[in-house]
């Protein structure tokens, strides 16, 4: 184990036992509190793309790892940092004007992503106007390509770079040399021993294993301010780290340590940049 993942496993082995308060998405918080924001948004395709069985009721892409997820996150920011949290998580449509009011969004599983019109419009604006995308559990060729997309019709101009490893965003509060790579707990319950996901499972073409066994940690940057708007972790689940957290003592040692460990780092660097 690095020294890395002992500070990290030693700040929230004492966390274990904690239950996050559920979602409320008529909750705006008081103000002053962070509150975290998911993005809702429109997919295509029929089962197993724009919606999914799992666990016994059927998911729309948006609300992948919603809400049990972005409630641990929320229970674990409150714990780890100074930031005053509204511990109920919200789910806002791009369309929505209320999106305006919140200066985190967090998107998921943007693989069959197809934006309508009202939607670029939404997200173009909130970035814009100073908000900060985050986009994360996405694998493979084809899922990036889609994203990429729908994101050229919001910022026809703009292009996807690498976030060097350099960059403070790693660094806010907890020391990271690089963007983890967090698999979907089902993969380590069956006994995958990889970091990555199956990527049989992904949106074809997927690029086989060469197309999911390395972090893309990317970031999209406002030509005009310089100022980092947007950053997407593909071929990582980082969700997953967060929700699945209380299932297995060593799935939470060997990667939602490092799920929370970068995601505070990102909501830090947001909050504060």
């Amino acid at each position: 184990m690095t020294a890395l993942t002992v500070s990290i496993w030693a700040a929230f082995t004492w966390l274990l036992g904690d239950v996050p308060q559920s979602a409320d998405p008529d909750s705006a918080g008081k103000a002053g509190e962070f509150t975290f924001v998911r993005a809702k948004y429109e997919s295509v395709g029929g089962d197993g793309e724009a919606y999914y069985y799992f666990e016994g009721r059927l998911w729309d892409r948006w609300e992948t790892d919603f809400p049990e997820a972005d409630g641990h996150f929320l229970t674990r920011i409150a714990e780890l940092t100074t930031l005053q949290v509204n511990p109920r998580p919200l789910a806002l449509s791009l369309s929505d004007a209320r999106l305006l009011q919140y200066p985190f969004l967090y998107m998921s599983d943007p693989g069959w992503q197809s934006l309508t019109e009202p939607e670029v419009v939404g997200l173009r604006t909130y970035l814009q106007r100073g908000g900060f995308l985050w986009v994360d559990d996405f694998w493979g060729d084809g899922e990036w390509e889609n994203f990429e997309l729908n994101m050229k019709r919001v910022f026809p101009d703009l292009e996807w770079r690498p976030i060097p490893a350099t960059h403070p965003i790693l660094n806010m509060v907890f020391p990271l040399e690089q963007c983890p790579q967090i698999p979907a707990k089902i993969f380590w319950d069956m006994g995958w021993t990889q970091t990555y996901d199956d990527p049989n499972v992904h949106r074809r073409p997927t690029g086989g294993i060469a197309g999911v066994d390395h972090v893309n940690f990317m970031g999209l940057w406002d030509d005009d301010t310089g100022r980092l708007m947007a950053v997407a972790t593909h071929n990582t689940d980082i969700g997953d780290g967060w929700e699945r957290e209380t299932e297995d003592a060593e799935y939470f040692r060997v990667f939602s340590t490092k799920s929370y460990a970068l995601g505070i780092n990102i909501v830090t660097y947001a909050m504060t940049h």
